[in-house]
Order: structure tokens, then sequence, then C-alpha cells
């Protein structure tokens, strides 16, 4: 399973009532290293599925999402745990990084 497309209307059901962590990407089709992040985070989905979720938010359609996470410079990775956001990584990271932030 890929990663989720998070919008506006689907971020409460799939970031802030899930019963895992949420990593999310912050990423745009424009911008270069979220394109190398890109396959990593589609990749990290499937091996995390059932510990955690990850979803992948386009700044350029969600700017209220993007804001509302502060979201200055892309890719940015966040998680949410219990509604909750627990840890903000700026730029490209490695699959064992974005573990890390999960907590696995």
């Amino acid at each position: 399973m890929s990663a989720i497309k998070i919008t506006k209307e689907n971020f409460n059901h799939e970031v802030m009532e899930s019963d895992l962590p949420v990593l999310l990407d912050f990423w745009a089709p424009w911008c270069g290293p979220c394109r190398m992040v890109g396959p990593i985070v589609d990749q990290l989905s499937e091996e995390v599925e059932g510990k955690a979720k990850v979803g992948k938010v386009n700044v350029d359609e969600q700017i209220e999402l993007a804001s509302a996470f502060r979201v200055t410079s892309i890719p940015t990775l966040a998680v949410v745990k219990d509604g909750k956001v627990t840890a903000i990584q700026i730029g490209a990271r490695s699959k064992n990084e974005m573990k890390k932030m999960l907590g696995l």
C-alpha cells in the first residue's frame, strides 16, 4: 500500500483520529528533494503497515494544512500521534530516520 493522499477533507479521519502514529510528508511536484524522498516514503508506508500510517500532503493543493503545520520549507516530515505533533524534520531524510521519528 502506498502513502495516503492527505487532504483537508480526510485529515481528521486519517491523521487526528488514527490509532497509529502518522508520518506526514509535506511535498510539491516541483521540489527536487521531495521527488527524491517520495519513493522512500512509499517504501516506508509498505514496511510499517499495521504499525504506523504514512501520508503525503501536497502543499500547493493543501495550503491550509501546510499553514497549520507552519511548513515554510519542503520536504517537511511531521509525526502525529494521538492527535499531537510529536516530531518535525525539515529536509530529506533516510528511511531509518523516518522510522526513528515514528518510534519504530
